[in-house]
């Protein structure tokens, strides 16, 4: 049985200061919805992301600010860290960890600068303290993906992976000296490779 993770609770103190944070973002307003007693629900969806973001009163005892290491994954870094400063989120220079291995907590151990796909961060917080981390990547490991599901989350994650194509399959051209006539096959390989984490066309 599939089971996907498609809301993550966010403990906030202000309703109004931390919706007006997340929507300044550029994160899609889904729902605010008011209840008996002071309840009220609001829900934000962090643009291309399948998993949105729930907060609100009475919503979760967790203490305010105490959710940390919310990841955000994006295909480049340096551009989300410039949105994020336009936005006024306050992001941290992008690091990678000393260990080479995903990052410890807090900000032990961080080296400035990227460090390729997987390996590149940034942190930000919200009003209250939460603490979001956006990690680079590029190219999806061996086996994360299903090749017979290929999907992409938004038209500007579809048109970023077709100029990767077009580039490698410029390269491919280069290589055998000849005009590729069936190219829409060659880019739909690599589309499927690039997702699945499998070999490329040649």
């Amino acid at each position: 049985m599939d089971m996907k993770l498609e809301v993550v609770v966010v403990p906030v103190t202000d309703v109004d200061r931390a919706k007006d944070f997340y929507t300044t973002l550029g994160w899609r307003l889904d729902a605010d919805v008011a209840g008996d007693a002071g309840f009220r629900v609001v829900q934000v969806t962090p643009p291309g992301s399948p998993a949105s973001v729930i907060f609100g009163s009475s919503v979760t005892d967790q203490a305010p600010g105490s959710a940390q290491g919310l990841h955000l994954v994006v295909d480049d870094i340096k551009s989300a860290h410039d949105e994020l400063a336009q936005h006024g989120a306050g992001p941290s220079d992008v690091f990678h960890d000393a260990g080479g291995v995903f990052h410890h907590a807090g900000t032990e151990a961080r080296v400035a600068g990227p460090d390729g796909s997987y390996g590149s961060f940034l942190s930000f917080s919200d009003p209250d303290g939460n603490g979001w981390l956006l990690q680079e990547v590029t190219t999806r490991l061996p086996g994360r993906l299903d090749p017979a599901a290929t999907t992409f989350s938004s038209a500007d994650d579809l048109a970023a992976a077709l100029r990767r194509a077009a580039a490698a399959h410029g390269e491919h051209e280069a290589r055998t000296g000849v005009e590729d006539p069936e190219w829409p096959d060659w880019y739909a390989r690599y589309l499927v490779s690039e997702q699945a984490g499998t070999e490329p066309p040649s």
